[in-house]
């Protein structure tokens, strides 16, 4: 039977990552009857660990809930991650050290487009990701299957109004960079290292009018082959990493130089 207020996640390699990073969101996992495998014994030990019940349920039950899913014999009913305000920014830049970095998305409808989204921005450091919630996928059992418990650790930010929220975030200091295919500028030779909010369009369409002239920067990524685009969170994924390069660059430079000077120092 369904809780109320959770999704249910199939799969080893989900259920165990659901587990291992957000524990605390999972109430029940159901392995398949009469199935003693090391795998779901594992996921079962670990389930124990955590303090969560393990039931046993026939097929029939897990591919009900599993709902056409892959569930390979086991599934878990995690608490539905609840999408926060656009209020909820001011704590979000009030708790980081670092330069902010953002993701927005206008638009994003495909839900797997949206968990590999979030998946790839928990892995790059992003400390919100932005979306509409008018034309946007929210965060369903598919998008959350995908990310992989990304879900619970990146802030996911609904708001009504994206162009105002980007206006407020340009009064923030942060920098607005958008991606389109018709943009001079390109991805890699683009400062990405200050205060920053990365803006991609949904699938097939990209962003919308009043968003690309709300960006401060339109950069493009070099395309060498036939297609003419990349899937929105593959480009995502590039988009971030590159961040992440600048970012370590920049600061494994300054310590080297911070250890040139103490050195220098210490030598007098």
């Amino acid at each position: 039977m369904a809780l109320s207020n959770h999704i249910a996640i199939a799969g080893i390699h989900t259920v165990r990552a659901a587990l291992t990073h957000g524990g605390e969101g999972v109430s029940e996992v159901w392995l398949k009857d009469r199935r003693h495998d090391r795998r779901l014994a594992e996921i079962a030990a670990l389930a124990h660990e955590m303090g969560v019940v393990v039931c046993r349920v026939m097929r029939a039950g897990l591919d009900d809930a599993a709902a056409g899913a892959n569930h390979q014999g086991v599934l878990a009913w995690v608490r539905a991650p609840v999408a926060r305000r656009e209020t909820d920014l001011g704590a979000i830049f009030d708790n980081t050290q670092r330069p902010p970095l953002l993701l927005i998305l206008d638009g994003v409808q495909d839900p797997h487009n949206l968990g590999a989204c979030l998946r790839t921005a928990d892995a790059t450091g992003v400390q919100a990701l932005i979306a509409p919630k008018d034309k946007a996928v929210g965060l369903t059992a598919v998008a959350c299957k995908v990310a992989s418990g990304a879900a619970r650790t990146v802030p996911y930010i609904q708001v009504t109004n994206l162009s105002r929220t980007v206006a407020g975030l340009k009064e923030r200091g942060i920098w607005l960079i958008g991606t389109a295919a018709e943009a001079t500028a390109g991805l890699f030779e683009t400062d990405l290292t200050g205060p920053l909010a990365l803006v991609l369009g949904g699938e097939g369409k990209g962003l919308r009018r009043l968003t690309r002239e709300r960006c401060d920067l339109l950069v493009r990524l070099p395309m060498l082959g036939t297609v003419d685009s990349l899937n929105v969170s593959v480009a995502a994924g590039i988009c971030l990493y590159e961040v992440l390069r600048q970012r370590r660059s920049i600061l494994n430079h300054k310590g080297a130089e911070e250890k040139t000077t103490n050195h220098a120092n210490f030598r007098e």
